[in-house]
Protein backbone atom coordinates (compact mmCIF):
# COMPACT_ATOMS: atom_id res chain seq x y z
CA UNK A 1 0.00 0.00 0.00
CA UNK A 2 1.29 3.68 -1.13
CA UNK A 3 -0.10 6.98 0.03
CA UNK A 4 0.03 10.00 -1.92
CA UNK A 5 -0.30 13.19 -2.21
CA UNK A 6 -2.42 14.59 -5.34
CA UNK A 7 -3.74 17.79 -6.56
CA UNK A 8 -6.70 17.80 -9.06
CA UNK A 9 -9.24 20.35 -10.58
CA UNK A 10 -13.12 19.61 -11.34
CA UNK A 11 -15.51 21.39 -13.17
CA UNK A 12 -17.48 23.58 -10.49
CA UNK A 13 -21.03 21.99 -10.01
CA UNK A 14 -24.56 23.78 -9.58
CA UNK A 15 -25.25 22.35 -6.45
CA UNK A 16 -23.01 20.77 -3.34
CA UNK A 17 -24.23 17.18 -3.51
CA UNK A 18 -23.13 17.24 -7.70
CA UNK A 19 -19.82 19.02 -6.64
CA UNK A 20 -19.54 16.65 -3.72
CA UNK A 21 -19.99 13.44 -6.17
CA UNK A 22 -18.08 14.81 -8.78
CA UNK A 23 -15.07 14.97 -6.35
CA UNK A 24 -14.99 11.62 -4.63
CA UNK A 25 -15.88 10.17 -8.30
CA UNK A 26 -12.66 11.27 -9.41
CA UNK A 27 -10.11 10.82 -6.09
CA UNK A 28 -11.64 7.29 -6.33
CA UNK A 29 -10.66 6.59 -9.98
CA UNK A 30 -7.07 7.36 -8.33
CA UNK A 31 -7.06 5.51 -5.04
CA UNK A 32 -8.75 5.23 -2.02
CA UNK A 33 -9.21 8.71 -0.65
CA UNK A 34 -8.22 9.24 2.84
CA UNK A 35 -8.48 13.21 3.38
CA UNK A 36 -9.35 15.74 0.94
CA UNK A 37 -10.32 19.26 0.93
CA UNK A 38 -11.20 21.88 -1.86
CA UNK A 39 -8.32 24.38 -1.47
CA UNK A 40 -9.23 27.30 -4.09
CA UNK A 41 -12.59 28.12 -6.21
CA UNK A 42 -11.77 29.68 -9.48
CA UNK A 43 -15.36 30.79 -10.31
CA UNK A 44 -14.35 32.34 -13.83
CA UNK A 45 -12.97 29.17 -15.24
CA UNK A 46 -15.92 27.23 -12.91
CA UNK A 47 -13.24 24.99 -11.55
CA UNK A 48 -12.19 23.95 -8.11
CA UNK A 49 -8.84 23.09 -6.59
CA UNK A 50 -8.64 20.15 -4.62
CA UNK A 51 -5.87 18.66 -2.31
CA UNK A 52 -6.30 15.39 -1.30
CA UNK A 53 -4.31 12.30 0.48
CA UNK A 54 -4.84 8.67 -1.26
CA UNK A 55 -3.48 5.22 -1.21
CA UNK A 56 -3.08 2.88 -4.02
CA UNK A 57 -1.59 -0.24 -4.19
CA UNK A 58 0.84 0.47 -6.67
CA UNK A 59 3.54 2.69 -6.73
CA UNK A 60 1.74 5.56 -8.47
CA UNK A 61 -0.68 5.83 -11.19
CA UNK A 62 -1.15 9.53 -12.49
CA UNK A 63 1.34 10.22 -15.30
CA UNK A 64 4.42 13.05 -15.10
CA UNK A 65 1.96 15.99 -13.87
CA UNK A 66 0.72 16.27 -10.47
CA UNK A 67 -2.31 18.06 -11.62
CA UNK A 68 -4.39 16.41 -13.82
CA UNK A 69 -7.76 18.44 -15.01
CA UNK A 70 -11.49 16.53 -15.19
Amino acid sequence: MHTHFITLEVELQDSLARLHQGILTELQRQGEPLRWAITHVNPERRMVSVEAVITTPTEFLLPDKAVKRV
